[in-house]
């Protein structure tokens, strides 16, 4: 039977996040205020990210010497890039000790991944822009292209579970940082659906590189990888490259009869400012989100346990379906990428310490034997509860708890903690320390007076908003 070739109306998915991005954010103060946080935290990581030679190596043009005419600059070095380069480093800066800001619901992720195409197209733009005797765009720009990001990344992995189907959540960032840095470009939406086409046509990434056997270092670079592929994407669209309206609903070739077995990717609410306002920050501890709780009940047991470890006889875990799923692991970790996706290696470490840092996942802290030790005596199971409460939209809990017995019959616990420090209904209590956190990682390669203005700026977001993208990005500069 012939196929028919007439070329249908696009997708409405397609068109809606189109409309939505030309249509711009909701005017939310709570979500700008938001967004300034995310996107300092996430340089402040990425800032962190450079003492690590595992990230660094990584970082820097595909070719040596490479210039590149008002390209990107990349926080913390010396590097100008183009706009597709500097995507890949900054994402790749900012994701690497997984320690900023989580979006969790049917589907899982980092929303302010999209911060670096955003970045480096913007700053690429503004300096193009000021050549050819134009103003620059502002950080309002960029905060507002963050925010609509967010939204379309996390609504739509509210109900979509692209993990229950092999693939990588990184999928939304490159959908996601396709549509808003288009238009920032200047794209219509025209362009604008040839652009978002695009991005579903490359279909998904699979998330091997997130489980056991195959954990590794790729888990840290995915998300740059999958900005870099979203700028390129813009930049092809604003050239005339067409569009591809049945992406999604065609049948046999479309996305979802391919990777979803014909079930419809849909969106559960609509796109206004919701992520932005209710995301999730690591405030604390570098720790997978889906762990976050589980390394606060630890920690309140470690000053009963830290000197009882030979007495322990089991440490019983209860976690939700997700965490379940992504990060009980056992057997020999390989490498940090493993150990940071490990809820067990995550519970170990401060019941014998008494805190987890980025370093607590290096070979040289791994060697203790006490953790394998531990990690031998744990159960986990999944507690139903929990799982209900992770996906009522009313409450968005990450549940872990913990119970402790000892060989003498004894009990601790369990202790259970239901919303982590950087959760929303927290977030009064988070910010003195994502402060504290912010100073910390900047300190870590600028000096004092570049601190300071940084600060200066955090506290005053009207000066915020209206500072050239340009100026922004030279605050961050070695």
């Amino acid at each position: 039977m012939s196929a028919d070739a007439t070329r249908p109306a696009p997708d409405a998915l397609l068109t809606t996040i189109a409309d939505y991005v030309l249509a711009g954010p909701p005017a939310s103060d709570e979500a700008y205020a938001t967004a300034r946080l995310a996107l300092l935290d996430a340089l402040g990581c990425g800032l962190l990210a450079l003492t690590f030679p595992e990230c660094a190596r990584l970082l820097g043009p595909l070719v040596p010497g490479t210039v590149v005419p008002h390209g990107a600059r990349v926080p913390g070095t010396r590097y100008v890039l183009d706009p597709v380069e500097a995507a890949f480093t900054i994402g790749t800066l900012n994701r690497w000790l997984d320690y900023n800001d989580t979006w969790l619901a049917a589907e899982w992720g980092h929303p302010s991944d999209n911060f670096a195409g955003i970045l480096a197209v913007a700053d690429h733009l503004s300096q193009v822009r000021v050549a050819e005797g134009q103003a620059p765009l502002t950080m309002r720009a960029v905060l507002a292209a963050g925010i609509q990001a967010y939204e379309i990344q996390g609504v739509l992995a509210l109900a979509n579970a692209f993990n229950a189907a092999g693939l990588d959540h990184v999928l939304l960032v490159k959908l996601a940082t396709t549509a808003v840095v288009t238009r920032l470009l200047g794209g219509d939406r025209a362009t604008l659906l040839s652009a978002i086409s695009n991005a579903w046509m490359d279909g998904g990434t699979l998330r091997a590189y997130r489980h056991a056997p195959n954990t590794g270092t790729r888990k840290s670079w995915a998300a740059g990888d999958a900005s870099a592929r979203a700028v390129r994407l813009a930049i092809l669209a604003l050239r005339g490259e067409m569009d591809y309206p049945a992406v999604l609903s065609a049948p046999t070739w479309g996305w979802q009869e391919v990777f979803f077995d014909g079930v419809p990717v849909v969106q559960e609410q609509p796109f206004g400012s919701y992520v932005m306002e209710n995301i999730l920050f690591k405030v604390a501890y570098p720790a997978e989100f889906h762990a976050q709780t589980a390394v606060e009940a630890a920690l309140a047991l470690h000053p009963q346990v830290a000197q009882r470890l030979d007495e322990i006889a089991e440490i019983h875990l209860t976690t939700q379906a997700a965490g379940q799923r992504i990060i009980d692991k056992r057997g020999p970790l390989a490498n940090p990428a493993d150990r940071d996706h490990c809820l067990q290696f995550m519970v170990a470490v401060p019941l014998i310490t008494g805190a987890l840092t980025a370093d607590s996942y290096s070979d040289a802290a791994a060697a203790d034997p006490r953790i394998d030790a531990l990690r031998a005596k744990m159960t986990v199971a999944e507690e139903p509860q929990f799982s209900r409460d992770y996906l009522d939209p009313a409450k968005r809990a990450i549940t872990n708890g913990i119970a402790i017995t000892f060989r003498d019959g004894t009990t601790l616990g369990p202790i259970v903690v239901d919303y982590p420090l950087g959760h929303r209904r927290r977030r009064a209590e988070a910010l003195p320390l994502l402060a504290r956190k912010l100073r910390t990682n900047l300190a870590t390669h600028l000096p004092d007076a570049r601190i300071t203005a940084i600060l200066a700026l955090r506290d005053d977001p009207a000066r915020c908003d209206t500072t050239p993208v340009p100026d922004f990005m030279a605050l961050f500069l070695p």
